[in-house]
This record gives C-alpha cells, structure tokens and sequence, in this order.
C-alpha cells in the first residue's frame, strides 16, 4: 500500500486515536514491509508480500516477551487487521530514533562487536518454550545448514564472474562439514545485519525487524560478523559470546549463504542490499583464506 491516503484510512479506521497525527513514508531497503511513521514516538509497519505477512502476528506476540534486552527493540503498540483493500495484518510500533548502522556511523568496532555480542546472548538466554521452531515461517533461519545447500550452491553458479565461485564453495563445503547443533535451540533473530541495526551517538543503539524470528541454532545469528563488523573486531565479538569452532564455522556459512542468496536475487534492484551482501562475502572468503 503505497497510497498515504489509503493508509490514513487504514489507521483512521481501526486506531481513531492516532488518525489526525503526522504520518509519513521511511525511506528503506527492507523487502518485507512498507514503513510509515506516525507522530513523534510511532511508526506504522505494513507488509509488501504474502510471505510477510504473518511475521507483523509474530512481532506482536512475541517481542514483548523477549524483553528487557540490553539495545532498544520496537513494542508492539496495536495489531490491525486487513481493510481498505489491505489484504493482511499489519501494526503499530514504537518508533526507535537513529540511522542505520554502518562503520562510519560507530566511533568504536570492538565496543560495537561487544554490544551486539551481548545483545545476541541476552536474547538467546530468554526461555523458547512456545517459541515458533525455525522453518518456512521464519525463511529457515537456524535450521540445519545442510537444509540450504541446494538454494546456496545455485546462488554461488549465478553469481560467476562476479564472487569466487572456487572459493565461496570450498567455505560452504567446510561450514556444511561442521558438527551440527548439539545444544538446546535458542531464540534467533535471523537477520541481525546493518540495515536492522540503528546507531545513534556513534554505537549501536537497537536492534529492530523480528520478522523472521525463530527457536533454532545460535549460528545463524553470527552472521553480522562479516556483514558489518571488520576484521580485527570479530575476535572481540566471538570472545564476549563463547563461540566454539563448530558453531563459528556454521556461522561463517550462514554469513555467505545470506550473501549469495540476497546478491543472486537483488543485484539489479536493490544496490544498498547488494552492496552489504558483497561485502559479507568477502568478508568471508577473507576470513576463510587468511
């Protein structure tokens, strides 16, 4: 719903209260949902697809129940439902000031790599029981990483001539080579790279988009080692959460299975996504050669 009118009316019709507020598009590179804040402390979040669509439920759900945790998440504020020719739910959220992250927005990496390591294990210490388990709702985020290997090796081919063929599969063979999860699963994020981190004031202020929230293996959500954080600083990152060497590995997978898939699909339309998608995986491919 890319008509403001037609979203006023959505809002006027379910949440009178807030009707009369300012409302206004974000400018994003988010493929799962249109933002719009509202007033000063809100915002509006309506899904783009049908695949979307029950992950504004899920939000609603659960992030009250992961919280408190150390960086700001959004709270769900109401739940609407489809009208005005919006075919799915939708809902208000608190809005959380700051830029996306970047390196040139953080004054410090290693104290950066130590938030989100911290923020990562406060979240993967909340208790799972009646968590929705890792799968189709949440784009497989935390299941076997045997279960993406078709996907990825494809996305590596299509990619020829732009990435390492040669070398981006000798990782995804060691990171499938791997021991499995041998622990209980744990509340995944599933895609904690920068453009759902915000920085204010030089660090990493929140973590927002639970759309694909998940119980399932801690490796996934390491993935914003090589999505944004340098080299030296991953030591540090690694260090605050205990990571063993298996469970690193599958993480090193999981950074380049997001980067080949999202480039492959993305490349041609949405440049600040390729971008980061490039830069994890040579980030990676670095990592895996030094």
């Amino acid at each position: 719903m890319s008509d403001l009118a037609a979203v006023r009316r959505l809002l006027a019709g379910q949440f009178p209260q807030w009707c009369d507020l300012p409302l206004s598009p974000v400018a994003s590179a988010g493929t799962d949902n249109a933002i719009y804040r509202l007033g000063d402390d809100m915002c509006l979040r309506l899904p783009r697809r049908p695949e979307a669509a029950d992950q504004v439920e899920k939000e609603c759900r659960w992030l009250p129940a992961l919280a408190p945790l150390p960086l700001a998440v959004p709270k769900p504020l109401g739940q609407g439902a489809p009208a005005e020719g919006f075919p799915w739910p939708w809902a208000v959220f608190s809005w959380i000031e700051g830029e996306t992250a970047s390196l040139d927005r953080l004054d410090d990496p290693l104290e950066a790599a130590a938030t989100l390591a911290r923020f990562i294990a406060a979240l993967q210490a909340v208790d799972v029981t009646g968590g929705p388990p890792s799968g189709p709702q949440n784009h497989f985020r935390g299941v076997p990483l045997a279960q993406m290997d078709r996907r990825t090796r494809r996305a590596i081919a299509n990619l020829a001539g732009e990435i390492d063929v040669q070398a981006a599969g000798a990782v995804w063979e060691a990171a499938l080579a791997a021991p499995r999860c041998a622990a209980a699963p744990v509340w995944v994020h599933g895609d904690i790279q920068p453009g759902n981190l915000l920085a204010r004031d030089g660090r990493i202020a929140a973590v927002i988009d639970f759309g694909l929230l998940g119980v399932g293996d801690p490796a996934c959500d390491l993935t914003v080692a090589w999505m944004l954080l340098p080299a030296e600083a991953r030591p540090a990152f690694r260090a605050v959460l205990a990571v063993d060497d298996a469970t690193w590995l599958r993480g090193c997978g999981w950074a380049l299975y997001a980067g080949v898939i999202a480039l492959d699909y993305y490349r041609d339309s949405n440049p600040l996504l390729s971008n980061m998608c490039r830069r994890a995986i040579t980030e990676v491919l670095a990592d895996f050669s030094a």
